[in-house]
């Protein structure tokens, strides 16, 4: 097959496909959409346009079924094929889908070469418009007449043919009959038609009359319409059948021979009969107009549908049977079955479908006396009478779930659901689409039915609800609105649905809450209080009830929740109050789905910070719900090393004075403010964020102090026990941070060389150095060294190096300690510290690559001999070193 699109080369918005069937060629074409179709065939680069009578004359016809697909048949010897040596028949159509307005028309053209070699001596063809002949002509030279008489030389010229004209090459019966007689010098001259009675016509007068005759090298092939006049009608074993009987005269000179032809088709009244389920086609097994003698023996028979052959096992699956007994060869074929298709109709507002189904039989059978071997071929389209067969309403619903479930149908698959109209309203699909009434269409997989699916909510407003004794009825009147296409004839069909359902009154949470608790209400509602609840997280157990002091009285319950209970939440904090909700939901045990759910929220007054006269600040920090994993120990002040005085899985308890724990001040008009704040320290707030997206946890911390107030404070003398003692000392103590030029510590930068320049990753050599002390029995102790952006060492962003005496854990490059041992200069070792830092830059500043870091520590001075714990006496662990890429070309470092 070909199939070339020979206007616009673009894919094919339609599927065609075609196959050679024995002595038949097919063409399947569809779906075309609503489009009209034209069929032309292509001759000596020129396109035909089939027209019905030009059709059954040279051997075409077309179906088209419920669905918009085109079937078209065209004899092997038709009057446009190609023929090579009547082995080789090559037809080439043109297809031209015609559009609207507003679609351009396509074009395709099909070409298809079907071989066929296994002639039989005759082949008749029964087609739905057309029956054909075929006969081969070289058996019957027996049936030469020779006449005396003489010829006048144009008696055996054929004239011009009246559809393809005079110069046709191909398909011309005239053309043919001077280039392919029986025998050199014959014409066809003369056609007998026995009606049954004898009437001549030359072949001009039977081309005419819409006759298609022909012979080729090897045959001769005689086509008529069925409505033809010389066709009559005959009762064969009581089954009426057109029939044509004909003679063919050739002449050549003095000689005459002439070829019997008859044709013989079965017709749709009189062989086929209906009954509610079944469809019977009888056709003959002894065909008598078109058996010579007794000697008849019937070799073949097969069955098929649309021209294709059918293997016994689809017989058998698809439920046809086919008989042969003494007298027919029967079909039975059940009506919907696989192969044909329903079509719908209206009628005065009906619904009503037909089945359409076009079998076939190919019998062969050979007379002996005769030597002759026939092949007969019988399309018969067969359509049952009319059927009403209103479509069901089948009611699905599960009147639990209160949904209507309703199913219509079957329908034909040519039918369209446009509109549903409800007491009060006309929705289209889309509508109740949107509507949330979930309109489905479902094909049935032979594509010969649908059906159409809908469900609506108790709740809609379509449905009707009426309350009586405890009971609610829920009903639903509507009508399907249906169109059968392509003819968009209307019809309707009418549903009603009900539904009654035991009350049910569902439990209901209610609450509030005072200035320390939560208070939640359940009401049990029809179903009693088979439910468990669930406080916040946690279920209500027996012992969680009596802690919650539960109070129960048959119809509902409730419990008082602290506000600072562990099954609260906190979602916000304020200057002066927590915002917290508790959560109650109530869960089936069956099925441990919570079916009611219902929060209490509310703002707890509550004292966050609080500042004392003495200077002491104490702040409150609780975990939030917007940051789950925070653990409220790990919480610091903005110097790291204040974390929390007490702490658990939800608070955390800062205290604190106004000159600690990086706490800043500012000078305001009449009084002081004191500033701090709770965080993450920036290395776990890092690991937080790589992990989590909770965003980051931070509270502000102040308090003021009035300048120009004064407190009376009480107090009372009482003796003291024991008079103060204290050793006389004198002394002073000076600390010196310096950057050695390299590791081994011999050179230092002056205050002049400041700011100094240094790449990313180059490495800043630091010591801390114990001045004036001649003491071998003190030691200088790193506490706390960090780096900032600023010279104010309370300053942020900042970046500990050093933590409590160890290099910062999650630093990317850890400091490195290198010892130090006595020289020239260093006269006592504990007196010198000595770290290696790498170059670095903020994250903050990376777009700032010539800024200034300053390196800031805290030191302790220890004695040798009573350490007292802390920074004096601490063991670091080692830890796995790992890379931090900076940006940062340069820096200043400050002690």
């Amino acid at each position: 097959m070909a199939v070339v699109d020979i206007e616009a080369q673009k894919k094919p918005s339609i599927s065609i496909r075609s196959q050679c069937l024995g002595n038949v060629m097919r063409v399947n074409v569809g779906p075309l959409g609503g489009k009209l179709l034209e069929v032309a065939v292509v001759i000596n680069n020129s396109a035909i346009i089939l027209t019905p009578s030009l059709a059954s004359q040279c051997g075409f016809s077309m179906k088209i079924d419920q669905l918009g697909n085109a079937v078209i048949y065209a004899s092997l010897q038709n009057c446009f094929a190609q023929n090579v040596e009547d082995k080789a028949f090559t037809t080439t159509l043109n297809l031209r889908l015609h559009g609207n307005q507003m679609v351009e028309d396509e074009l395709y053209q099909v070409a298809e070469t079907c071989q066929y070699t296994t002639w039989a001596s005759r082949e008749i063809v029964c087609d739905r418009s057309y029956m054909e002949a075929s006969k081969c002509s070289g058996t019957l030279m027996g049936h030469v007449t020779v006449s005396v008489k003489r010829a006048a030389p144009d008696d055996y010229g054929l004239p011009e043919h009246p559809i393809l004209g005079a110069n046709s090459k191909f398909g011309d019966p005239r053309r043919a009959a001077e280039k392919q007689s029986i025998d050199a010098g014959f014409r066809i001259t003369t056609l007998i038609f026995y009606t049954p009675g004898e009437k001549l016509m030359n072949v001009v007068e039977a081309q005419r009359n819409g006759y298609g005759i022909t012979n080729t090298a090897t045959r001769l092939v005689l086509r008529s319409p069925k409505t033809s006049p010389e066709t009559y009608i005959q009762n064969v074993a009581a089954v009426p059948m057109t029939v044509l009987t004909t003679s063919v005269i050739f002449e050549k000179k003095w000689l005459a021979t002439q070829i019997d032809a008859a044709i013989a088709c079965p017709t749709l009244e009189g062989s086929v009969s209906f009954t509610l389920n079944t469809i019977t086609w009888f056709l003959p097994r002894h065909i008598d107009p078109l058996i010579h003698s007794g000697q008849f023996k019937l070799l073949e028979v097969h069955m098929g549908i649309d021209g294709q052959r059918l293997e016994p096992a689809e017989i058998a699956a698809r439920r046809y049977s086919l008989t042969v007994n003494d007298v027919y060869i029967i079909v039975e074929i059940p009506i919907g079955a696989v192969g044909g298709y329903f079509k719908s109709h209206v009628q005065d507002g009906q619904y009503l479908t037909s089945y359409t189904i076009e079998p076939m039989l190919e019998l062969l059978w050979t007379e002996d006396s005769i030597n002759e071997d026939t092949r007969y071929k019988v399309l018969l389209p067969i359509t049952a009478p009319l059927m009403s067969r209103p479509p069901q309403v089948h009611d699905n619903t599960v009147k639990e779930e209160r949904i209507f479930k309703v199913l219509l149908g079957p329908l034909g698959s040519d039918v369209a659901l446009m509109d549903i109209t409800f007491p009060t309203e006309v929705l289209t699909v889309a509508d109740c689409n949107a509507r949330g009434f979930n309109v489905q269409e479902h094909m049935s997989p032979d594509s010969n039915s649908k059906v159409f699916t809908l469900q609506v909510p108790f709740t809609d407003r379509a449905v009707l609800q009426t309350k009586e004794m405890g009971m609610t009825l829920y009903s639903l009147q509507m009508t399907f609105g249906l169109l059968v296409l392509p003819e968009f004839a209307p019809f309707s069909h009418p549903a009603y649905l009900e539904a009654s359902l035991v009350d049910i009154v569902p439990p209901s949470v209610s609450g509030g809450c005072d200035y320390q608790n939560f208070y939640a209400l359940v009401k049990y509602g029809t179903g009693g209080s088979n439910f468990q609840i669930m406080l916040g997280k946690r279920m209500l157990t027996p012992d969680l009830a009596q802690q919650y002091g539960l109070t129960e009285n048959g119809t509902h319950l409730s419990v008082t929740v602290p506000f600072s209970s562990p099954d609260v939440v906190y979602e916000a904090v304020e200057s002066s109050f927590i915002r917290s909700r508790l959560d109650v939901g109530l869960i089936n045990p069956e099925t441990n789905i919570n079916f009611k759910e219902f929060s209490v929220a509310c703002n707890f007054f509550s004292t966050l910070t609080e500042c004392f006269p003495n200077g002491t600040m104490t702040a409150l920090a609780v975990k939030l719900e917007s940051v789950p994993s925070l653990n409220p120990s790990q919480l610091t002040l903005r110097d790291p090393t204040c974390g929390p005085s007490y702490s658990d899985d939800r608070y955390a308890y800062f205290v604190f004075s106004g000159n600690s724990c990086g706490t800043t001040r500012k000078f305001l008009p009449n009084m002081m403010l004191y500033e701090n704040e709770i965080s993450l320290p920036d290395e776990l707030e890092m690991q937080k964020e790589s992990t989590t997206n909770e965003p980051e946890y931070e509270l502000k911390v102040s308090c003021h102090y009035d300048i120009n107030k004064t407190h009376a404070v009480a107090f009372h003398a009482r003796p003291r026990r024991s008079e103060p003692y204290a050793e006389n000392a004198r002394g002073e103590l000076q600390v010196a941070i310096r950057l050695a030029t390299d590791n081994s510590y011999s050179m230092f930068h002056s205050t002049e060389d400041y700011p100094i320049a240094r790449y990313l990753q180059q490495p800043l050599y630091f010591e801390v150095q114990l001045m004036k002390s001649a003491n071998p029995e003190l030691s200088l102790e790193l506490e706390n060294c960090w780096a900032t952006l600023d010279d104010d060492r309370t300053s942020q962003p900042r970046w500990n190096l050093i933590i409590n005496g160890c290099a910062n854990p999650v630093d990317p490059n850890q400091v490195i300690f290198h010892p130090v041992w006595a020289d020239a200069r260093v006269q006592y070792p504990p007196h010198f510290k000595r770290f290696e830092v790498l170059m670095f830059a903020f994250a903050e500043d990376q777009d700032n690559l010539s800024s200034q870091l300053f390196v800031h520590c805290d030191v302790v001075i220890c004695d040798a001999k009573n350490p007292l714990g802390g920074a004096c006496n601490r063991q670091c662990s080692n830890q796995e070193n790992r890379i931090k890429g900076m940006t940062e070309s340069s820096g200043c470092w400050k002690k």
